[in-house]
Parts: structure tokens; sequence; C-alpha cells
């Protein structure tokens, strides 16, 4: 047993550090797009992310960030986090699998033999390296992301649920379980996913402890459901909320001070929790009082909740939803900002409602008591437009649209219960789970969104450049599903019951999350990082199937030693592959162009500028640069979404680091939730020609009755009763701030006139318009070049490029000009000298779709750059912006793209018509075998379709405008084909 004991460890040990090694070899050394620079930053200074938080995870993070010599190593050390964590997962999982194949190999109490020993090792070391480099899992651990960490929560919570299953009925044997319960607290602070590990915990414990039955079975199941249940709405939410009805009441019926309803309540919660246990002791419950224990420690692991509201009450820069006080801090936890989602029964997407109801309010903190404000209103639906699992729910026009691919929904038909199903079968399971689960164990086509399987084999005569030469292009010949498999079929007929619980394992981290997050047909990203949990349960099998492989291999080696050798090391093969495969897509160790395009951004804007950003890839790394390593802190960076938002307008309005506050003169009762949330076109005869800016604004914080109309009964809304709106302009002023290039100074508007072509502005609009009244030109406000044109609200007329950000200035441009006139020389000193764009010229570095779009931005600005100095007829200085752009981002590294059409005619301008050509003849190769290639894949890939297609007519244009005809002609006729293909 010693000896065993020795090895398994021994071994376990080695796996880990195999793990460790290449997860730090592969580490990214900065902050990664999506939501790594938001972690490192807010673990770096300990700052409130975006809900529900994950408190746990920043607080490690932070000791993390403490090794770092510098600032700019942080991002390293927080990222060593995800490393070790899942590398401890491996780590764990090598012993839960030696755990289980030990069960299949050796009666309990007897000792394994050498060939036991070495193939239960070799099981386990196989599993074990088959997740480490499983591509999910490889993906999450090399990133500052909460999912390694949540993955090392299910692998030890699963193995401590197995050494209590062997302790049973020594002494204290029941520490295992509030080690657990302590365990699943933890987690809570970093992902919600480790509690749907609970069913199988709670079958272990039954099979150990009753005699199985199929009746028993269920009761088992429906109390582990009533557990998960209890923490998911009763702990995490239903505790702050119940203590949130405490201090209302308090406080508002009582006249006591803030804070005292929430002292109560933590008076009443502990009195009862000591009279429970007092209770158990007195009456020698065993279970009553180990069941009170668990619930005390996961109270005690959720506790790191409190970081959140202390840290959100000093107000720092990142305090997303500014959870300072109970009733916020449970509006946080419950994600209330993202919306939710019909789970078992709800309405369809075409659903009219028959009726509304007002929701609960919500209570803001005033001056001595809590503020009621509007909650919203909730639609109520005739129970005929609803279904059991609606699946086709969502009335998004892009959704539905891609539903229409799925299924087949005709015009105004209400969709069948049917049809639901077969969206769930073939999207929600098929397309986001199966696909993924293969991705992980058969192979992946390539990097490109909805990216398929691959089978068998790399070698596709058909796939173009991008798909056949893309480094996430691995194939691992079907054999860690294969010998998955035999695992599975090998536990089934020899241990039902742990096969069992590893198949719940498996549902409950995978299928069922699917079947949870009832996901609508569009995505910004892959999810498949989401299921980590059910590639790791498949990888207990991949372990299991070298004992497969053994037992098979005895029938002609009938040594057991060398069959368990033979089968340890053909075993060794599966991960041996997938690591071969996957090294090149996962190893990030030189990658920096995340932090790079942030600050590149930055370098874009004035100083003491305000600038206005998209969603996360735009917005995450500009957080982490300024707040990690204090880069261009006098840039306010602003979150167009967010700024619908009234804690994120206050935040607007407060110092941050060297940005002063922005000056606007609406106060926080003009934006407070539920007020101004928008305001519609409602036209007024008396403005039809236009409304100066200031005024409306004054209009508006005075809730003036000339802006209100009557929205249903007992609601009145603002609105604004013109689209044009104007701006006077103090040309002294502006052309003392020198902000405009000598060509432009004599076009200085005196008065600015815009209109907007929306029907609704939302907040943030009327944000951006009571910012842009009461500037007064003292800052400078900027877009992001990657902001949705729609949210220009019809300022691109006055939009100044100066590199990756557009400058509103009071000169008008139009015509080609409309998104934004070039300013030659501060455009010129940022992209050719201030830029950096590290690494993007080596071929053996893989990027991805998201490097691969910010580049392909910077790309078109380059072009923009050099068409300018082409109009200026500075040749020289075009050909030389020209040969850098495609020096610091050359083709071998980053395929040209959607933009790069526009440069066969720029290289031509200034006399280089064999770069010309060249550009030419391969963006012609490319986007004819592209959209052959996807025109046979189908309908998923209409966005590649369709982006081909475009490259296609330009290149038409082009070759006409070159006076190559006939190629014109050649062009055209492929197009029409391709056009009569995509009708089709």
């Amino acid at each position: 047993m010693t000896d065993y004991r020795k090895i398994n460890n021994l071994v376990g040990w080695v796996v880990f550090l195999i793990a460790t090694t290449v997860y730090v070899l592969t580490l990214e050394p900065t902050a990664s797009y999506w939501d790594a620079g938001e972690f490192i930053a807010c673990s770096y200074k300990l700052l409130v992310p975006h809900p529900p938080g994950a408190p746990f995870y920043l607080l490690v993070g932070r000791m993390f960030s403490m090794f770092a010599g510098d600032p700019a190593q942080v991002a390293w050390w927080v990222n060593l986090l995800s490393a070790l964590c899942s590398s401890f997962t491996v780590l764990f999982l090598f012993w839960t699998i030696t755990i289980l194949a030990r069960k299949l190999m050796v009666k309990e109490g007897a000792e394994p033999t050498r060939g036991n020993v070495l193939l239960i090792m070799g099981s386990g070391a196989v599993g074990a390296l088959a997740y480490t480099f499983s591509d999910s899992a490889w993906f999450s651990a090399v990133e500052a992301e909460v999912y390694a960490m949540s993955s090392f929560f299910t692998a030890i919570v699963f193995w401590a649920i197995l050494r209590w299953e062997a302790k049973v009925g020594e002494a204290h044997s029941d520490k295992w379980l509030v080690l657990i319960a302590y365990l699943v607290g933890l987690s809570i602070g970093a992902h919600l996913l480790n509690l749907v590990t609970i069913p199988a915990l709670a079958f272990i414990y039954y099979f150990r402890l009753y005699r199985p039955s199929f009746w028993g079975g269920v009761i088992a199941f429906a109390i582990s459901a009533v557990i998960v249940v209890a923490i998911l709405w009763g702990v995490i939410p239903g505790l702050p909320s119940v203590a949130g009805w405490f201090e209302v009441r308090f406080v508002n019926d009582l006249g006591m001070p803030f804070g005292s309803g929430l002292i109560v309540f933590l008076v009443l919660l502990i009195a009862a929790i000591v009279y429970g246990l007092r209770t158990s002791i007195k009456h020698n419950n065993r279970v009553l009082n180990t069941a009170i224990l668990c619930f005390i420690f996961v109270l005690i692991g959720y506790s790191s909740y409190m970081i959140i509201p202390i840290r959100s009450s000093y107000e720092p820069t990142i305090d997303e939803n500014d959870p300072d006080d109970i009733l916020t801090f449970v509006s946080y936890l419950k994600r209330e900002q993202y919306g939710d989602r019909p789970l078992l029964y709800g309405p369809q997407y075409n659903a009219q409602p028959v009726d509304q109801e007002e929701k609960a309010p919500r209570y803001v903190k005033g001056k001595d008591k809590y503020i009621a404000t509007p909650g919203g209103v909730e639609p109520i639906y005739d129970s005929k437009d609803k279904t059991l699992l609606p699946r086709i729910y969502s009335d998004n026009p892009q959704h539905i649209d891609e539903y229409k691919k799925w299924v087949n929904l005709r015009e105004g038909q209400m969709p069948s219960f049917g049809q639901n199903i077969s969206f769930l079968l073939n999207y929600q399971l098929g397309h986001m789970y199966w696909r993924y689960f293969m991705w992980n164990f058969a192979g992946r086509e390539s990097d490109i969104q909805h990216a398929g399987v691959l089978w068998f084999g790399k070698a596709d005569p058909s796939a173009p450049e991008r798909v056949l030469e893309s480094k996430a292009r691995n194939c691992f010949y079907l054999l860690p599903l294969l010998i998955g498999i035999l695992g599975l079929i090998y536990q089934v007929r020899k241990d039902e019951r742990n096969a069992f619980v590893v198949g719940l394992l498996f549902f409950f981290t995978g299928i069922a999350i699917a079947l949870y997050l009832n996901q609508p047909p569009v995505e910004p990203r892959e999810r498949d990082y989401t299921f980590a949990g059910s590639f790791y349960a498949f990888s207990i099998w991949i372990g299991l199937g070298v004992m497969g492989l053994a037992e098979l291999l005895r029938k002609g080696v009938k040594n057991n030693q060398a069959a368990a050798g033979i089968a340890t090391v053909l075993g060794l093969l599966v991960p041996g592959v997938m690591a071969a495969e996957g090294w090149d897509d996962h190893d990030r160790s030189d990658r920096y162009h995340s932090v790079d395009s942030a600050k590149n951004l930055l370098d874009s804007c004035a100083p003491n500028a305000i600038l206005f950003t998209n969603g996360d890839n735009d917005t995450f790394p500009l957080w982490y640069v300024q707040e990690v390593e204090g880069y261009r802190t006098d840039v306010r960076v602003a979150v167009l979404s967010y700024l619908n938002t009234d804690w994120y307008i206050d935040q607007m309005k407060r110092q941050a680091y060297e940005s002063e506050p922005w000056p606007l003169s609406l106060e926080n009762e003009n934006y407070r939730q539920g007020t101004n949330d928008y305001l519609p076109y409602v036209e007024r005869p008396q403005v039809a020609a236009g409304i100066d800016l200031k005024q409306y604004i004054s209009l508006v914080k005075q809730n003036h009755p000339a802006l209100q109309a009557q929205y249903g009964p007992g609601t009145t809304l603002l609105t604004f009763p013109t689209k044009t709106f104007s701006l006077s302009i103090d040309k002294a002023k502006v052309d003392a701030m020198n902000i405009v290039p000598e060509e432009k100074e004599g076009e200085i508007l005196d008065r600015m006139q815009w209109s907007i072509s929306k029907s609704i502005l939302e907040k943030k609009h009327l944000v951006m318009l009571d910012l842009l009244a009461t500037n007064d030109w003292k800052r400078p406000v900027y877009f992001s070049t990657t902001v949705n044109s729609a949210d220009f609200i019809g300022l691109s007329e006055f939009f100044q490029l100066e590199g990756l950000a557009y400058r509103i200035v009071p000169v008008k441009t139009s015509g080609e000009e409309s998104q934004g006139y070039v300013n030659k020389e501060v455009m010129y000193e940022n992209m050719m000298k201030e830029f950096s764009f590290r690494n993007f010229d080596r071929e053996d570095i893989f990027y991805d779709e998201n490097y691969y779009r910010f580049s392909a931005n910077a790309r078109d600005k380059f072009a923009r750059l050099a068409a300018a100095y082409l109009e200026d007829g500075n040749t020289a200085r075009a050909k030389e912006v020209l040969e850098y752009c495609f020096k610091v981002l050359p083709e071998e590294s980053v395929p040209y793209d959607y933009y790069t059409p526009q440069f066969v005619t720029l290289f031509d301008a200034v006399g280089d018509e064999k770069r010309a050509n060249q550009i030419m003849d391969s963006l012609i190769k490319k986007s004819t075998k592209s959209l052959d290639y996807y025109f046979a894949k189908g309908s998923l890939f209409d966005m590649e379709i369709q982006t081909n297609m475009i490259i296609l007519q330009q290149l038409i244009g082009i070759a006409e405008e070159m006076g190559m005809n006939e190629r014109a002609q050649q062009l055209q006729q492929q197009f029409m084909q391709y056009l009569q293909r995509m009708r089709r």
C-alpha cells in the first residue's frame, strides 16, 4: 500500500510538472483579448469587474500580481494563475482516474500487483495528459480568465468525494464533506459552473451509504437538484435579497439609519445557524450537524464576495454597476443588466404581448432613505404564444434570420414544439456542444468562427489557404475519441455505478449547461470553454480506455505487465498526437498585439481626450494598459453600451488619474435608471428645421413639458422634437487650440448642423449630446474607428482621422470623406513613429480572428493615409506608408483581407505595378477558392461568403479603373455566377 501510494503521488506530480511546463512555455506574456484585460486590471488593483464578478479569483490574482518586478510583468503573473490552476486540475484528474482505475482492477482491501500498478498509472497519465492538451483546456490555461480556476474546483471536489467514499466508516470522515462544501463556496467566487457537479457527488454519496434502487436514485437526484437550486438562487442572490428587504423596511418604514436592516438580518441569520447547531448536538443528529456545517462553510467560501461592495464603496476607476450597498449588490449578483432568457416555458420569437405589468421597483440610496425608481415593465403573453422549452425566442432580426437557417420557419407562423426541439438538437446541442466536443477529441478544421470538425486527415484540395494553412487546423485521427469510447464501454461493463457517476458529471457539465444557457443563434465568439468540465469527464474515460486496451491485448499477450506496458505506450500516443497538433496554435508566448493595439488607439488621441469605444475587445485592453501599466491615463475611455446606465455616467463625472471629470450639465435625476432610458422622436412643427443643442439639453434637464409625450397609461416620456441639431462655434477658441490642420483652418464653421437618422435616442446618445454641448471644445472627443456607425448620431461629417480614432472637429467634410478628413501629419507621426506592431511580421506566431480584425483595421488606416498623400501629390510619402504597412503587417503572417483591394490602386499609383498585380492575383485566387469552399459548406458561413463577394466586386471596379477590361469582364462573369449561387 505504501509503495502504491508513493508511486501514485510521484507519477501524479510528474504529470503535474509536465502540464505546468507546457502551460508556462505557451503562456501569453500580456493581456489577451476578451475579458482577460479586465480581469488582470481588476486583480492588480482589486477593482470591480462585470457582474457577477469573480472576487476569489481577483484575490488570488492580486497575490500573483505581487510577484511582478514591474507593471509590465503583472499580466504574465496573473496569466500564470490560470496555468497553475489548469495543471492542478490535471493533477487531481490523474488521482481521480487512478482511484477509479484501481476500483476496476483491485478488490477492496487487496494489494495491486506490479502489472496492475503499471496499468493504473498509465491510465491516469494518459487521461490527465489528454486533458492537458485538449483544445478548450489549453486555451483557458494560458490567459487570465476564470475558466481555468473553475475547472480546478470541478477537479478537486470530484476527487474529494472519491476520497470521502474511501474513508466512510472512519472517524471524522465527514470532514471531507465539509471540505467539499467550503470548496463549492469558494468556487462561487470564481464561476458558478462548479455547482453542476453536485448531482454526481450526490450519487457517490448515495451509492456508498444506501442500497441502490430506482426510487432511491430519484430521491437522490431530487435532493441534489434542491441543493443546486438552494445555492444558485437561495444562497447567492437569495440571502442578499432578504437582507435588502430588511434594509429597506428598517430605513424607509422605521426611520432607522442606513445599514440597520442589514445588521438585524445578519444577527438573525447567525442566531438561526447557532440554534440549528445546538439542536443537532443536543439530539446527536449527525446528518443535521453535517448539513449545517456544510452550509456554514459554503457561506465562508462565498464570503469572498464581500470584497465587491467594500471595494465599490471606495469608488474605484473600474466599478461596474457600483454595487456599494446591499440593494445594488443584489442587482449585481443577479446580472440584471444582461436580462434573462426563457428556460422551461415561455414566449416564442414572434409572440405579441397582450398586456404588461410593472416590475418591482428598484431602490437607490438617497439622502436619508432609499428612493423607489421604476423597475421597468414585464410584457404578458397569451398562453397560446408560449411553449415548453422555448428555443426560438429572440425577436432580434439578426437572430430571426439565423433561426431560418436551422429550422424551416415560415413568415408569420408560430414555431411548433418540434421546430424548437429541432433547433435545440441541431444548433444548441449539435453545433454549440458536440462540435466543440469533437474539436477536443477528433480534430478542428480551422480557427474561423463556426469551423467544423476535422475527422481524419488534414489534406483538402478544395480548402482555401486561410483554412488549409491555419495553425488551428488540428487532426487527432479520432484517437482520443475512440480510446475514450473504449474506456466508457470498459467502465460500464466493470463498474456500472461509477460509470453512471462519471456519466452524470459528463452530462451536467456539458449537455445540461447547453440546455440551461438556451443560446441564441448568434454569438460574438466560440463558447467551447464553457464545457471544459464535460471534456474533463470524458478524459476520465480516455484514461480508463488504456485499461480496455490492455484487456484487448491480453488476448494475444499473456503477460499482464507486458500488456499493461504496451497499452500504456499506445495510450500515450494519444496525448502525444494532441500535443504535436495543438502546440503551434496554443503557443501565445510571443503575442503582444492585443496590448499594442490598445496603446496604438490611445496614441491616436490628443492629451486629455475622451474616447468612445465599442465592446470588450475595444475596451478591456485599454483598461489593462491604463490601470496596470499606467499608460496614457489622461485619456478617458467611455464604453458606449455602459453609457446607458446611471452608475457609469456618474463614474464619468469623477476624476480618474490624470483625466478630469466629464463636463456634463445633466444631473443624476435626469439619467437615473428608469428616467430617459430612451427618448422617441416626436416631431414638433415649431422646430422642424432644427434646434440648438444647448437649448435642447437645457429643456431635457428641466423635464420641460414641451418635450413630454404620453406613452401608455400613466407613462410620460421625454422626446426629441426634431432630427436636426445645431451648435454654435467660437472660431477664435478653436483656432487657438490648433485642432485642425493648416489646410482646413479656413473651413472652421460658425455653426455645426447635423441630422440624426434614428427614431429613438438611447440614454448614451443623450449623454453624448450633452457632452458635445457643454465641452465647448476644451477636451478632444474621439470615436474609436471600430465603433458601430449607428452610434455616430450623424456626426461623421465632422470627423477627422488621426490614427485609429476619429476626432470631432467643427469642420464639415462630405462625399468620400464622410468617414473623416485625414489629418495627414498627425496621423503619419502616430502610425509611422508611435504605433507598435510587435511580432506581426513573424510567420511562426499564431494569430486568431480577433488579431486579424484589429490588424485589418490598422491596414485600412495605412491605406487611408497613403491615399491622402496621393491626393496631395506626395507620391514619395504615400509609397513610404504603403511599404511600411506591409513591412509590419506582411501577407505571410496577416493574410489579405476585406480592406486589401484598395492597395491595388494605391501601389499602381505610386508606380509599383508589380506589387499591384501580385495583390490582385492573390486576392482573386483566394477569394474564388474561398467562395467555392464556403458555398459547399452552407449558410453558416454567410459572413465569409459576403466578405469574399465584396472583395470580388471591389476588384471588378479596380480592374475597370486600371483599364484591365478583359480581366474586369472575366471577374464580372465569375461574380454573377457566385451571385446566382448566393441567391439560391
